[in-house]
């Protein structure tokens, strides 16, 4: 049962390290989404709350028309730490709010989420000067998707939202993330998806230290030929597999001339180039 309760706010927008964006609009608190390898669950520590990441919505309600003139000429990304089209968008339409706020407003907006909701405000994103819609999707197998993404969108529904957008002559993208060692086939995703987008964005699984155990678990159960392959990577801290990973998505991008962009390391974006790994990988245990 998820716990829900408005707060006020004075403002949506705050400053994000996010790469490529100036700005972060979130208009919930927490994320109903219960991914099994969430990179947000750490907001939990600044949230007072008691319940589990996945078990809370806080409702941000700003009575006063918040600040967009610092976003003019700038970038801004909504949902960096929730889906910003989440089950109770529906009943709330906070997101909606936002964007009628942001509606002739010279900003470049990009918004990234799991849900086919979005196609809800196809009306105001063709009022947009600059905008748009990236869908996560690291699989094209439900069952799996299920498994790590219990309450978001199925995986046709997302693809069926994004062919709608696309029709609509709204600009899209897919973001491959993330991807998961041996289970994630990015070739396959790319030719079912290629027509359907402008561009491909990847970024390879990380695991935190609130979701490595809970994922590690996981694939030990559910695929236990994978075992040595992970415990290669997030256990004995080898980069191998990532390398060749990149350098596969480069030539196989290169040669289908798809646009893409890689965030295989933290805060380093890598657009039609390879750079070397300078993240410290985390400690963890394997069970």
């Amino acid at each position: 049962m998820i716990k829900i309760k408005k707060v006020l706010v004075t403002d949506y927008i705050s400053r994000t390290k996010i790469p490529d964006s100036d700005y972060a609009i979130n208009p919930y608190i927490g994320c109903p989404h219960k991914c099994m390898y969430c990179y947000a669950e750490f907001m939990k520590q600044f949230t007072n709350h008691n319940e589990h990441w996945g078990d809370f919505l806080d409702v941000k309600v700003c009575p006063k028309p918040f600040n967009i003139k610092k976003l003019i000429g700038k970038s801004v990304i909504i949902g960096t730490v929730t889906d910003a089209y989440n089950r109770y968008e529906q009943k709330y339409q906070i997101t909606r709010k936002v964007l009628e706020s942001l509606i002739g407003v010279n900003t470049e907006i990009s918004i990234l989420t799991k849900s086919d909701l979005v196609i809800r405000d196809i009306d105001l994103f063709k009022k947009m000067i600059n905008i748009e819609i990236t869908f996560s999707i690291n699989t094209l197998d439900d069952i799996f998707r299920k498994d790590i993404e219990p309450f978001t969108s199925k995986v046709i529904e997302r693809i069926e939202a994004l062919k709608i957008l696309n029709k609509n002559g709204i600009k899209t993208s897919v973001f491959l993330s993330p991807m998961f060692p041996g289970i994630t086939d990015f070739k396959l995703i790319l030719k079912s998806l290629k027509g359907y987008c402008q561009s491909f964005w990847f970024e390879n699984l990380k695991l935190y230290p609130q979701c490595a155990s809970r994922v590690l678990k996981y694939i030990h159960a559910k695929f236990p030929h994978l075992k040595n392959l992970y415990y290669d990577i997030y256990i004995a801290k080898n980069t191998d597999y990532w390398d060749y990973k990149e350098k596969e998505i480069v030539s196989f991008c290169q040669e289908k001339k798809i646009d893409y962009m890689i965030y295989f390391y933290l805060y380093k974006t890598k657009k039609n180039t390879l750079t070397k790994n300078t993240e410290k990988p985390i400690q963890l245990s394997f069970y």
